[in-house]
């Protein structure tokens, strides 16, 4: 049952999130709003706001879970999110969209602070041999609750309820708690910390020389951040994608982006599978050149609504492949309760790499007037870098990736 408590804890968190986060993006650009907040900028920016306190926070998150029990830390986290909740349903009862920005800041910071608990419990209920599958099934959910959350706010901006609105963001939350309080799992004991440092900067530098001690945290990591880039810029493109190029309903343009979900949580639950306790460098291969391929498709020929959906699903797909050995590169060295640590650190890496591709999403759509084939192009071209740097980077260090 923990594994059940678990995966269901993750899918709220993320359900909630990304509900807050798309309700703003579909429902709050509609409100009254100064004239420099163009539809491109507030999508930056509530992006931004779930990004900003990994970079600055994940070294303390790590820490919490090293002194601390990790389930004790996920559920006061998890009951932080009641107030946290209701402040976005007075930024939306008051049309602020700067109140719901705030709430997405902190619920970042909530975010932040039990994320490295939270995955180190993957260890803790399945051991070794569990960690591809635990991390499989774990993606799969969080994904489930990206599509949940961004179908449900596309189709409550078509038929806008705050009374709904509010409810889901209260009961999410309520859920979340309950499913959290019910994980019952033998951890290590917790660690004193001498150097209680949370400079983020320093800890970046201290854990990065500490995974070099291992053949393959540090390519995970690397592996695992490149994954979040691209499908941050994803993610963003189609707003615009679907509104702007396919001049689709935000109803149509949530259901295509809810195909990105459902292809990243199909490829993690068989990647997960498949692994059988292994890391496989062929399922990062595969999935980096299907990521290339297919961007470059929409990119050129620009499909109608339905090809571009099964598309975006199929680059999804191969997100997922890509991910889980990626994860399980970080999580497989036994590395004690330092695997707080070393997730806090692999979470700053990927805020950081999502505020890159964040800061790039605005910077090509300020120039070319929001054309999103150009940024699929340009996220094509990351997946074919990365897909170089990995052949290059596993012949030259002769990573041993498959290992029992």
């Amino acid at each position: 049952m923990n594994w059940f408590f678990l995966f269901v804890s993750n899918f709220f968190g993320i359900i909630n999130d990304n509900f807050l986060k798309f309700s703003i993006i579909f429902i709050g650009v509609t409100w009254t709003m100064p004239n420099f907040l163009t539809q491109s900028t507030v999508i930056s920016l509530a992006s931004a706001a779930l990004i900003v306190p990994y970079l600055i926070l994940s070294p303390l998150g790590g820490r919490l879970s090293v002194k601390y029990s990790k389930q004790k830390v996920f559920r006061l986290c998890k009951l932080a999110e009641f107030p946290i909740m209701a402040i976005a349903a007075f930024a939306f009862y008051f049309h602020s969209i700067w109140l719901a920005i705030f709430a997405v800041l902190v619920m970042g910071i909530q975010s932040c602070l039990y994320s490295p608990s939270k995955y180190g419990l993957i260890r803790d209920i399945g051991g070794e041999k569990g960690i591809a599958f635990g991390n499989g099934i774990f993606e799969m959910m969080a994904f489930l609750g990206i599509l949940s959350g961004t179908v449900l706010a596309s189709l409550i901006a078509d038929n806008y309820s705050f009374s709904l609105t509010a409810a889901l963001f209260l009961g999410f939350a309520l859920f979340g708690y309950l499913s959290t309080s019910n994980i019952r799992v033998k951890e290590l004991e917790p660690e004193n910390i001498t150097d209680n440092s949370i400079n983020p900067f320093k800890f970046a530098k201290e854990s990065y020389f500490f995974a070099k001690n291992y053949s393959t945290i540090n390519l995970g990591v690397f592996g695992v951040s490149i994954f979040w880039l691209v499908g941050g810029l994803i993610q963003m493109n189609l707003v615009i994608h679907c509104l702007n190029t396919l001049q689709t309903t935000n109803t149509a343009a949530g259901l295509i982006m809810a195909t990105a979900a459902v292809g990243i949580a199909v490829g993690c639950s068989l990647a997960g599978k498949f692994s059988n306790g292994e890391i496989k460098k062929n399922m990062i291969f595969a999935g980096l050149f299907g990521m290339t391929a297919f961007l470059l498709g929409i990119a050129i020929f620009n499909p109608p609504p339905l090809i571009c959906a099964i598309m975006i699903f199929l680059t999804a797909f191969c997100c997922g492949f890509f991910e889980v050995p990626c994860l399980t590169m970080v999580q497989k060295p036994d590395t004690g309760r330092k695997i707080g640590d070393m997730l806090a650190y692999m979470n700053l890496t990927i805020f950081i790499f999502i505020l890159i591709g964040s800061t790039l999403f605005f910077i090509i759509t300020q120039f070319i007037s929001d054309n999103s084939l150009i940024v699929f192009a340009v996220t094509a071209g990351i997946c074919l870098v990365t897909l170089i740097m990995f052949l290059i980077k596993m012949n030259k260090t002769n990573v041993k990736l498959c290992v029992k």
